[in-house]
């Protein structure tokens, strides 16, 4: 199975790990799981830092650096996100959480995630 991290998920990997479930750490842990970001967990970074409602020291490039730095795969957007944005309820406001739910979909992984709204979805999931 292949995971991607909910941006919660990602920093609270990097540096915060009591944070994460039992389950969530053990996966993370596991060298020899594969193991996504989607790129637009750097974006919603940046956005929190210019509003000063998160304090990420190095900021979103720093934060790049560190999953590539720690075997995760950074995934970049494709079109067929969006169409499928197009196309899901809307549970979720969050437009960050939306592209993350139609990466997970297009691509076949389970959502590592503490969001209720996230777990709502038709879409695999774990905590």
């Amino acid at each position: 199975m292949k995971y991607l991290l909910d941006t919660h998920t990602a920093i609270w990997a990097l540096g915060e790990k009591e944070k994460l479930s039992n389950r969530a750490k053990s996966i993370i842990d596991d060298v020899s799981i594969p193991l996504y970001v989607s790129i637009v967990s750097a974006w919603e970074i940046a956005i929190k830092i210019s509003l000063k409602k998160i304090n990420f020291v190095g900021g979103s490039n720093l934060f790049l650096e560190k999953m590539h730095r720690n075997g995760i795969e950074v995934l970049d957007l494709k079109g067929a996100y969006f169409k499928t944005i197009e196309n899901l309820p809307f549970i979720h406001r969050d437009p960050f959480d939306r592209i993350i739910i139609a990466t997970s979909l297009i691509e076949n992984l389970t959502i590592i995630t503490a969001d209720e709204n996230i777990q709502k979805y038709d879409v695999l999931w774990i905590w």
